[in-house]
C-alpha cells in the first residue's frame, strides 16, 4: 500500500519542493494550501505530469474546522494518511518586540504553533496503534531562529518556532510506543518567497555572509532532510531537531 503524506503549506517554497520530491519517491501527496489555489494546482499538475499522485486540499491550519476537513478530504482522495509534514508557517514585518501588536502575536502563534499542534493531533488519531492505526511519521518544519532568537527582526517568530521544538520533543516521547516517530527540521536562511512576504526581499543577500557556508540554503536541501526523516532510514530517529542551516 502506498504511503500517503499530507504536507501543509505546500503551494510554494519548501512545501512545494517537498511535495514534488515525496511524489518522486512514491508517496501519494496531499498538497495543502490556504489561499493560492492556482499555485497548489500547479504543484499537483507537475507531480501528475511526472507520473505521481497528488491532490490539492484547501485549508487554514489555524482554523480547527479547516484542519478536520483537510484530513478528511486527503483520506477520501488518497487513502489513510501515513505521514504528515507540518510546513505551513508565517512571518511578519521586521520589528522589535515593543513594536508588535497583540493581533500580530496571535496570528504568529495561531499558524506556527496551534496549526502545527492541531494537525499533529489529527495525525496521531489516525496513525497511533492506540487508536487502531499502524504507525506513521510526523515532521515539523521549525527554524534555526528558535536557537538564535532573531533579535530586532522576528523574536515572535523565533519564539513560536521554539514552541514547535518543545512540542516536537514532547510529542515524540508521548507516542514513541504507539508506532509514531516525530522530528523537526530547522532550516536556516533559505531561498524562498517568505522573506519578501515579511517585507525583506533583500534579506538573503544581507544574511548570507553571516552563514559559515557563505550562502543561503536551497529548498531542495531542506526537502531532502524532510524526506530522510520520513524514510525507513530514520527508523530509530525520533524527538530530533535537525538543523539544516549551513553551520549557522
Amino acid at each position: 500500500m502506498s504511503r500517503v503524506v499530507l504536507i501543509t503549506g505546500a503551494s510554494r517554497g519548501i512545501g512545494a519542493v517537498t511535495a514534488a520530491l515525496a511524489a518522486s519517491r512514491g508517496y501519494h501527496v496531499g498538497v495543502n494550501y490556504r489561499a493560492n489555489r492556482a499555485a497548489a494546482e500547479g504543484v499537483v499538475a507537475g507531480i501528475r505530469d511526472a507520473g505521481g499522485t497528488a491532490v490539492a486540499i484547501a485549508g487554514d491550519v489555524a482554523v480547527e474546522d479547516d484542519v478536520l476537513r483537510m484530513f478528511a478530504e486527503c483520506e477520501g482522495a488518497l487513502g489513510p494518511i501515513t505521514d504528515l509534514v507540518n510546513n505551513a508557517g508565517v512571518v511578519d514585518m521586521k520589528a522589535r518586540v515593543d513594536e508588535m501588536s497583540a493581533a500580530r502575536l496571535q496570528r504568529m502563534f495561531a499558524v506556527n504553533v496551534f496549526g502545527t499542534m492541531l494537525c499533529a493531533r489529527e495525525a496521531v488519531k489516525r496513525m497511533s496503534t492506540r487508536h487502531g492505526g499502524t504507525g506513521g511519521v510526523i515532521v515539523n518544519v521549525s527554524s534555526v531562529a528558535a536557537r538564535i532568537g532573531s533579535p530586532g527582526e522576528y523574536v515572535d517568530y523565533a519564539a513560536a518556532k521554539g514552541a514547535v521544538d518543545v512540542f516536537t520533543i514532547g510529542l515524540a516521547k508521548e507516542v514513541a510506543a504507539e508506532g509514531i516517530r516525530v522530528n523537526a527540521v530547522r532550516p536556516g536562511i533559505v531561498r524562498t518567497e517568505i522573506h519578501a512576504s515579511g517585507g525583506q526581499p533583500d534579506r538573503l543577500e544581507r544574511i548570507a555572509p553571516l552563514v559559515p557556508m557563505l550562502r543561503p540554503g536551497e529548498p531542495e536541501e531542506i526537502a531532502g532532510a524532510i524526506l530522510w526523516l520520513l524514510s525507513p532510514e530514520a527508523s530509530y530517529t525520533s524527538g530530533t531537531l535537525l538543523d539544516v542551516s549551513g553551520a549557522r
